[in-house]
């Protein structure tokens, strides 16, 4: 599994995100996957293409939804990214991972804050669903309490297809269609 942590980047020395940003690797490598760490701001994209091509699925975790797609779109992995899935690999995104995979990320402007990437020209996600995807929607993290979703909803849910995702929810996009699960 290539795992993409660049959505942590700007908290990673943050000693009470430590839990956090492992979970995910540890969750990952509980199920039997062995992980290929794929930092997109420091792997020159020909490595990037090098290392999906022998992946066999993405898993890009959660952090900074805006910063994350920054770095993207950026070092030219967004395009990368996209090719490689629309032609069969698999991708799997927690939180910021999710949000990106989506036609547009400006929605989750009240959970993550745009101003970390001021050098992203529009809020364009991957596009790999039809979904603008908001994490944590349960309103039971402190930081992201249910009156932020009912704002992102006020502000948003006419010009998005919002898709508001509890802790523990996950959409899944086969052959058969979409799926909440």
């Amino acid at each position: 599994m290539a795992y993409i942590s660049d959505a942590t980047r700007s908290f990673e020395n943050d000693p009470e995100a430590a839990p956090f940003i492992n979970v995910e690797r540890e969750m990952l490598r509980s199920h039997g996957l062995e992980i290929r760490e794929l930092p997109i701001a420091t792997t020159p994209l020909a490595e990037v293409e090098r290392i999906l091509d022998e992946a066999d699925g993405i898993y890009v975790a959660g952090g900074e939804t805006f910063d994350l797609m920054w770095v993207l779109r950026s070092t030219g992995a967004a395009e990368l990214i996209t090719k490689k899935v629309r032609a069969g690999l698999p991708y799997i995104g927690t939180s910021a991972g999710a949000v990106i995979a989506g036609p547009d990320i400006e929605a989750v402007s009240l959970l993550d804050n745009p101003d970390i990437a001021p050098e992203l020209p529009d809020f364009k996600g991957l596009g790999l669903c039809e979904q603008v995807i908001i994490p944590h929607a349960a309103g039971t993290i402190p930081i992201f309490p249910i009156e932020v979703f009912a704002e992102t909803v006020r502000l948003y849910g006419q010009r998005f297809p919002l898709m508001l995702l509890r802790d523990g929810q996950a959409l899944l996009i086969d052959e058969q269609g979409t799926h909440l699960i």
